[in-house]
């Protein structure tokens, strides 16, 4: 139905509330906000979300990014006092080789066990998924030799109620160097949605109390997210910041843009300058590019705010239940 954010006070009975921490560097800020607000949106059916959104002090941020925070976000302690129905965590950009040696690791450790003990269904999206299954298995990610950055088939395993609806096979947005592996997650209790040849494990899920679904790659990126990301990292590796040229994303470009591309690879390899890439995106074609991947994004999560709905309205009796028990328990005691 919609999506309000949570300075809209849109808060009827049947209404969600769905917590999003987002982490992501400030460049990507915003665009992630409203990628999942769209996402959300499109997924909703008939159910009105509110949406609030959560910062954690921790991620490094420069002024815009702190100011950005300071008009919408609330800081990720209003998390403790809060009622929500449903959270997404987002990654962050990696700053250390060893997921607990980042700077915000403890706080959202912290996140982690407060969707425990407060059993809220909680979707962990690829860096936010390595951490908490290093914290609740102890399962180390692993780095590829490349870059996973592309569009990829993936194919459901099994059948769960997440993924119910879904075809056979998807395509899903993959931006990421690291990975789990897939046979420590099976022998560690988790069951797993989806899986490519190419990029191994797509999603998996937790079940139990508090639902927790697992998010390697990005089905929240709108069409162009990918190419705004390899632009980003053309720039760097032109700054001399990256070392390798970055790979160009899989399954994601139209012929002539693809060949284009690599013609400015061979070029940007023997003349590294900001003019370069100044050139490249002055005379580059204009890439035809699809959302592929929406209708799939918009049923994984369709069936996990029914889920969230699901899970409040049997909270929401249990509670009923036990206050008319008090309340019966009272009135025996009084005769």
């Amino acid at each position: 139905m919609s999506v309000v954010l949570d300075s809209e006070k849109a808060d009827g009975p049947d209404d969600l509330t769905i917590g999003l921490i987002n982490n992501m560097p400030d460049a990507a800020l915003e665009a992630t906000e409203r990628q999942f607000r769209s996402l959300l949106g499109a997924s909703s059916g008939q159910m009105t979300v509110r949406l609030r959104l959560f910062a954690l002090p921790d991620v490094p941020r420069g002024d815009a990014g702190q100011r950005k925070l300071q008009m919408l976000y609330s800081d990720v302690r209003e998390l403790w006092k809060s009622r929500l129905d449903g959270l997404i965590v987002t990654g962050a950009e990696p700053c250390a080789s060893d997921l607990r040696d980042e700077p915000y690791w403890t706080t959202l450790m912290k996140v982690l066990e407060w969707a425990e003990d407060n059993a809220v269904s909680a979707v962990w999206s690829c860096l936010a998924a390595h951490a908490v299954v290093l914290r609740l298995s102890g399962i180390q990610r692993r780095r590829a030799v490349e870059k996973f950055s592309g569009v990829f088939c993936c194919a459901k395993v099994g059948r769960h109620p997440l993924t119910d609806g879904m075809p056979a096979q998807f395509f899903v947005p993959h931006s990421r160097f690291n990975g789990l592996p897939e046979d420590e997650i099976s022998a560690a209790g988790f069951t797993i949605l989806a899986r490519s040849p190419e990029v191994g494990v797509d999603m998996f899920v937790r079940d139990g109390m508090s639902p927790f679904l697992f998010v390697q790659g990005h089905p929240e990126y709108d069409a162009y997210t990918l190419l705004r990301e390899y632009r980003r990292d053309i720039r760097r590796f032109l700054r001399g910041e990256l070392e390798v040229y970055p790979s160009m994303p899989r399954g994601y470009f139209d012929a002539a843009t693809d060949a284009y591309l690599r013609r400015f690879r061979d070029q940007a390899l023997t003349d590294r300058s900001e003019d370069t890439l100044q050139q490249l995106w002055a005379s580059c074609p204009e890439p035809v590019l699809s959302n592929k991947w929406r209708s799939s994004a918009t049923r994984l999560y369709r069936n996990w705010l029914s889920l969230v709905a699901r899970r409040k309205t049997a909270l929401a009796a249990t509670e009923l239940a036990l206050k008319h028990g008090r309340r019966d328990s009272r009135q025996a005691l009084q005769h």
